[in-house]
């Protein structure tokens, strides 16, 4: 299940959901948008987990439940707390992170 947050609410969406899928992007990173379609994807693929897109500017309490210095970064939570997170424009980085997670 892919969703956009809109407004800053990631810790009350970690807190909710056993598993959470977050990518930090930002509408002028050219690497957030070619990692977008790619983090859908996984997405689609994997229904049962929420998958969030958090605009790392424009939210940023959403932004401090990971240490987000450069973008995209990548997240996973797991019983309300960061598993992991990975800054990567590859697919493989992104897939790999989400391993960690099952």
């Amino acid at each position: 299940m892919y969703n956009e947050l809109t407004e800053d609410t990631l810790q009350d969406v970690v807190a909710q959901n056993e598993k959470v899928v977050v990518q930090y992007g930002a509408s002028w990173c050219g690497n957030c948008r070619i990692m977008k379609p790619k983090f859908k994807k996984l997405a689609s693929e994997n229904e049962d987990i929420p998958f969030y897109y958090v605009d790392a500017e424009k939210l940023p309490e959403s932004r401090k439940l990971a240490k987000v210095d450069n973008l995209p970064t990548f997240a996973i939570f797991k019983n309300g707390e960061l598993v992991n997170q990975v800054q990567t424009n590859q697919a493989e980085g992104l897939n790999n992170l989400f391993n960690e997670l099952k």
